[in-house]
């Protein structure tokens, strides 16, 4: 039985993951994330897929976030009529994001349109919680049969609450291993990435795999941030991303209290979508690590500091305005190019005894990139703000796998897979670990190209 991989997204670039099986007459969609970043990636979230969604027989998602899960409601408008397997957790996180994303669709499509671009929404809210009805939550390892013979489990690849590796067992007996994003070892919360053996096919994320994460070490650099703030009674405005970033900040904010380092301060999680997400991360026993679930055995929260507050409303939001510190406000979009952290930055920019810390990537032309080159004036929401306020970044906190770290899984196999696909990357990330994946391991790798089909045997 022929067996293809087509790869339609996360090719030769980061976003938009769509990996297409085709075993015999059957198709199975690995992720179906939505293009982010520069206007000529997201305008192909817009074209038609390059396969018809009436076709595919099943969808597997290896996690919730957007590159990986945010077109599932457009492809399931356009025709898709089977299950979509994911982690219960992934699932959960899933029915919070998407009709956020649909709602922000719709939002999006209306601002053109006051602009002048005709553009429909990709989808709305409607659609989205239609296509949750499609979701079937698979425990993980445990085996669940695919169409044509196939089968696969979940493996925990420790990214985000809910990530895993798909392991698809072909019905020659061979493996693909499609790892999605690859998470860090030795990280808080959530259990390491799980080492896997064996696998003839390997699919393998490289965003970082031209560099090393840097070695601060995120608990002291909080400690370092946070009493500031106490000493001079300002206030940390964190613009944060609602899913894993935000709970690993309340996690070592609780830690230097465990640790009687830190004073109960007000800690505030100003977005709708963490203070749902923090929820999950709370309840999701099977995806703690052993230092968390010790944790939660002692009765020590480790994701809920003292002092932590949701802002469930608006009107709760504009409240902080009034407030004066120390304090902390954690808030959505983790870029600050949207969401209630840039009512915040209007407010309170401008003043001496605010602190802002980014917590990741800054992506070109965001809000976030220009205060931290140092813009000495930024618009927001069409005004003109003074920068006064201190702007810091912890560089430690990425959910990804470095170079390093990606080899430190590539040394659990007992022997070379057939073929390594690399996707998920640069092209400057992805040729350097190639390179260095043949040199020191002599491996045979692949660097797909967009819509680029490769026979499996």
């Amino acid at each position: 039985m022929a067996t293809k991989i087509a790869f339609h997204g996360a090719a030769r670039t980061v976003t938009g993951s769509k990996h297409l099986l085709t075993i015999g007459n059957k198709q199975i969609l690995v992720d179906c994330g939505m293009f982010q970043g520069p206007r000529e990636l997201r305008d192909r979230n817009y074209e038609p897929f390059p396969f018809d969604p009436a076709d595919l027989d099943a969808v597997i998602l290896t996690h919730a976030h957007m590159d990986h899960v945010g077109m599932i409601p457009k492809l399931i408008r356009d025709g898709y009529r089977g299950p979509v397997y994911c982690t219960r957790a992934t699932k959960g996180i899933s029915a919070i994001s998407l009709p956020d994303s649909g709602r922000l669709q719709e939002e999006d499509a209306y601002q053109d349109r006051k602009r002048g671009r005709d553009v429909e929404p990709l989808y709305d809210e409607k659609d989205a919680y239609a296509a949750l009805k499609s979701f079937e939550a698979v425990p993980y390892h445990q085996f669940h049969a695919l169409p044509g013979g196939a089968q696969f489990q979940f493996r925990s690849s420790g990214h985000i609450l809910g990530s895993a590796y798909a392991e698809i067992f072909l019905p020659n007996g061979e493996r693909v291993l499609m790892t999605g994003d690859l998470g860090r070892y030795d990280a808080p919360i959530i259990k390491d990435p799980e080492t896997v053996d064996w696998s003839e096919y390997l699919v393998i994320e490289s965003t970082y795999g031209d560099r090393l994460h840097p070695q601060e070490d995120p608990l002291e650099f909080l400690h370092g941030v946070l009493s500031e703030v106490v000493a001079d009674g300002s206030v940390l405005l964190v613009p944060s991303f609602a899913i894993g970033r935000t709970q690993e900040l309340l996690y070592f904010i609780r830690m230097l209290q465990i640790q009687g380092r830190l004073p109960r301060i007000p800690i505030f999680v100003d977005s709708p979508m963490a203070t749902s997400t923090t929820a999950l991360y709370g309840g999701a026993k099977e995806e703690w690590d052993e230092e968390m679930t010790e944790l939660m055995q002692e009765q020590y929260d480790p994701i809920e500091p003292e002092g932590l507050q949701f802002t469930r409303d608006r009107n709760s939001s504009k409240a902080l305005n009034s407030m004066s510190g120390p304090m902390v406000i954690i808030a959505g979009s983790g870029m600050a190019n949207g969401g209630r952290i840039q009512h915040h930055l209007l407010h309170r920019l401008g003043q001496e005894r605010t602190h802002v810390l980014f917590t990741g990537y800054q992506a070109a032309e965001t809000l976030g990139r220009r205060l931290l080159e140092g813009a000495p004036t930024v618009q927001i929401m069409g005004r003109e703000v003074e920068v006064r306020a201190k702007v810091d970044k912890i560089s430690s906190l990425s959910a990804h796998a470095d170079q390093n770290e990606i080899f430190r899984f590539l040394g659990g196999f007992r022997q070379a897979p057939k073929t390594t696909f690399l996707v998920h990357g640069e092209p400057e990330a992805q040729d350097a670990l190639a390179e260095r994946i043949r040199t020191e391991l002599g491996w045979n790798v692949e660097i797909p190209e967009h819509g680029q089909e490769f026979d499996l045997g």
